[in-house]
């Protein structure tokens, strides 16, 4: 039977901040993403970048699952990001900002030329309005022959940034999108993860994640 690791908890862990990196080996959480994107400043995005890829090399995580989440790839830190990451074999490595199926094909291309572990994944971040009006697109990637994706993480915030819809109490104006992301997930054998409501749900400001 195949080993399943669970992903009750899956905390965003901010790239710059050693200290944090060094307490995430003992946090209770199933899974673990170091960014350095959003929680980055950019002129930390070079120190960030080293110490999360020599923190993964240097393991102590346990069972916990470890993801990359890099910068975008319309970004000058991408190139640079991508190929750290491998380098130092996570778990598998979240890209920011999937709205088009051939945005994974020019990742699984890159990864092949790097020469990743055949057990490399990528996860694809969901949050824009083209991510889920392409959503069922982007997942049927997935059964590609030599596709690495295996989940998608909605990105609530950004979708509420760039739709100006708020945040209230049940999250009413995203369930549609939500639904459709499942959906178009769990038809093409996707996991699927959604952040958490924000503290002071109902307000329009951004937040530090968690993931569930």
């Amino acid at each position: 039977m195949p080993t399943i690791r669970p992903r009750r908890s899956v905390l965003y862990m901010p790239g710059s901040n050693a200290r944090a990196l060094e307490k995430a080996r003992e946090i209770a959480a199933d899974a673990l993403i170091l960014d350095l994107e959003d929680a980055v400043a950019p002129e930390a995005k070079a120190a960030a970048r080293e110490q999360v890829c020599a923190a993964v090399k240097a393991g102590g995580y346990g069972r916990r699952e470890l993801v990359i989440r890099t910068n975008g790839v319309d970004t000058p830190w991408f190139g640079a990001d991508l190929a750290a990451a491998v380098a130092a074999d996570p778990d598998a490595i979240l890209i920011p900002k999937v709205s088009t199926p051939e945005t994974l094909q020019q990742i699984d291309a890159t990864l092949d030329r790097l020469k990743a572990q055949p057990g490399l994944r990528v996860w694809a971040m969901i949050e824009t309005p083209l991510a889920i009006l392409q959503a069922e697109t982007i997942a049927r990637a997935a059964r590609d022959p030599g596709s690495r994706l295996a989940c998608f993480v909605l990105g609530t915030n950004d979708l509420a940034k760039e739709t100006r819809a708020r945040f209230v109490p049940g999250r009413a104006p995203m369930l549609p999108w939500l639904t459709s992301a499942i959906l178009a997930a769990r038809a093409h054998g996707l996991d699927i993860l959604q952040d958490a409501d924000p503290p002071g749900a109902g307000c329009d400001r951004q937040c530090r994640l968690r993931s569930r």
